[in-house]
């Protein structure tokens, strides 16, 4: 996978926070190399529970209510599926995908602290 810079990572956090997952998902897809997921509201069936459900025969993020398309954990984990799934390895273990999507946004508060100091010192 390719590395991503924590700027691209604040980027894609900032994107779905804002209400534009699509569009964080078009760009993470293009700088990995894979076709962008669907992204959709809707439950799974025998799924019930979950937040969020990647279902690779669809190639489509289901998440269970519309807010959750403003939750970067919930779309960024289900990315990671779509990810591992994309490259021919059998499903992520949760563990990784919680892991993948953390490191965004740990990315993303880092950026907030920084600007946060910067704005301080004018």
């Amino acid at each position: 996978m390719n590395q991503l810079s924590d700027a691209f990572k604040a980027h894609i956090v900032q994107l779905i926070l804002m209400g534009k997952a699509d569009e964080a998902l078009e760009e993470l897809s293009e700088r990995l190399g894979v076709v962008k997921p669907k992204l959709k509201v809707g439950r799974v069936k025998g799924k019930g529970k979950a937040l969020g459900v990647y279902v690779s025969a669809k190639e489509t993020i289901y998440v269970s209510e519309g807010r959750l398309m403003r939750e970067p954990f919930v779309i960024l984990h289900e990315f990671y599926h779509h990810l591992r799934m994309f490259h021919g390895k059998h499903r992520g273990t949760e563990k990784h995908a919680n892991k993948f999507a953390l490191d965004f946004i740990r990315a993303y508060l880092s950026y907030l602290d920084s600007n946060r100091v910067n704005n301080t010192l004018d």
